[in-house]
């Protein structure tokens, strides 16, 4: 005896599919352009008294995204969940060993790292991070 044929899945949306993709970088793109016009109104005003209200406009799209990253989590199931936790821990730790392990070259002598090159460090390694491991959950 076969068992009973499934429903066909109805078919969703690109909106639907990429909601929390589309959102988030649309919060990303209004972060940077909110960046970059903050930017160019503090190296016009360098002495204004409401220069640190402008340097934190950029922190309004920032929350925005952070949002809508950890809605985006939250819905995940379990393998994807666990993918992402995997990415994110294997993120943290070579981020940290990279930028602590560069902090003794810059004792050598070595330049100063920006901080502002942690995020996108982190980021790089969030993503080959999901990538492998979702490549190793796929063929085991």
């Amino acid at each position: 005896m076969q068992p009973p044929p499934r429903p066909p899945v109805p078919a969703q949306s690109n909106w639907v599919t990429y909601r929390s993709q589309i959102n988030f970088g649309l919060a990303m793109v209004a972060f940077l352009m909110i960046l970059v016009g903050a930017a160019t109104v503090i190296d016009a005003n360098p002495d204004a008294s409401w220069r640190y209200y402008v340097a934190a406009l950029p922190a309004i799209p920032g929350f925005v995204g952070l949002a809508i990253l950890v809605r985006g989590l939250m819905g995940l199931d379990e393998v994807q969940a666990r993918i992402q936790l995997y990415a994110l821990g294997l993120s943290l730790g070579v981020t940290a060993l990279a930028t602590f392990g560069y902090g003794f070259f810059e004792g050598a002598g070595l330049p100063d790292l920006p901080p502002a090159t942690v995020l996108p460090l982190m980021g790089v390694c969030w993503g080959l991070g999901t990538a492998y491991f979702a490549w190793r959950y796929r063929r085991s």
